[in-house]
């Protein structure tokens, strides 16, 4: 393997690992602060959390294990080069448990923010299903091949599950987007603080779509290389982080919301609010009085608003 071989194959292998490392250092640290400040949250919010922290964490042991393998149990070895190690397709499986429970959460808010509606819901989740299902079928195949070369005959499903994963990345923040800017008001401080839920929700899904996106483009420019692993190694942490980013920006984001009006706390709740947690009546329904709401606190935060913050 001649020095430009191994920069593009071995050497993006290995700086796809240490980035992949780097973002799981900032998923603990999340998770931490996750764990620190919203042990109110009820269990299955938690459990949700948890799962996907220890496939985010799985994955990124099996690809340290293959790193390990090739450049220090075979190094040297050409032939074991071009075997394929088990654990470096295991980890595709984990990456896509990881995507699907992400996206399974952002299809949750896609269902509040839709007002329940269950027809636009529902065809998010036949894609997010449909993507896990591709990621199965890439894993069963590949483990009966034996090298990369043998590999690369399954190269389509391979583009199907980064095409599939950037697509439905785009769909969600998409509604999410046009959900939210449905619910301006016209009021400026309303109409200010949509605008930035709208940013934060871009922010959000936009480094995953975009890597997603890279995977594909790199496999298909260049299918003898592993550029394409790279992307694909950090797509799994980049939705670890972004659900643990919407999770930890409830409080702030609700602050704000609640020190606005009561259309937009309503708002926040189902954009941010913990799975399946309880919804009054009261806040299910857009208040009409909206003008007079405004006039009467848009100075103050109410006694009400102020207990509901602090106990969230």
């Amino acid at each position: 393997m001649g020095t430009a071989a191994a920069d593009n194959t071995f050497g993006a292998f290995l700086i796809g690992v240490v980035i992949s490392a780097v973002l799981y250092g900032v998923t603990c640290v999340q998770t931490w602060y996750y764990f620190s400040w919203y042990f109110s949250d009820p269990w299955h919010h938690k459990l949700i959390v948890g799962a996907v922290f220890v496939s985010d964490t799985t994955h990124q042991a099996l690809i340290t294990h293959a790193l390990y393998t090739y450049l220090v149990t075979d190094f040297g070895n050409a032939n074991d080069l071009e075997k394929i190690v088990w654990s470096l397709l295991v980890e595709v499986l984990f990456n896509g448990f990881t995507g699907f429970m992400v996206q399974s959460f952002l299809a949750k808010r896609v269902y509040h923010l839709s007002n329940k509606n269950v027809i636009i819901t529902a065809s998010v989740m036949s894609v997010v299903i449909a993507e896990l299902v591709i990621v199965v079928i890439y894993v069963i195949k590949a483990l009966e091949l034996a090298t990369f070369t043998q590999v690369r005959q399954i190269k389509s499903l391979s583009m199907s599950v980064n095409a599939v994963a950037a697509a439905v990345d785009i769909l969600i923040a998409v509604l999410l987007c046009t959900f939210l800017r449905r619910s301006r008001t016209g009021f400026r401080r309303s109409d200010t603080m949509i605008k930035k839920l709208v940013l934060f929700t871009i922010n959000t899904g936009l480094l995953t779509s975009v890597c997603a996106m890279m995977s594909f483009i790199s496999i298909v420019l260049w299918p003898d290389t592993f550029i394409y692993i790279a992307f694909y190694f950090c797509v799994g942490r980049l939705y670890c982080n972004s659900m643990l980013a919407i999770l930890n920006a409830r409080k702030g984001i609700r602050r704000d919301g609640d020190a606005c009006n009561e259309h937009m706390s309503t708002l926040i709740d189902r954009a941010l609010r913990p799975i399946n947690s309880p919804i009054s009546s009261s806040q299910m329904e857009m208040p009409n009085h909206l003008s007079i709401k405004l006039d009467t606190t848009q100075g103050c935060i109410e006694d009400e608003d102020l207990k509901r913050a602090q106990s969230v």
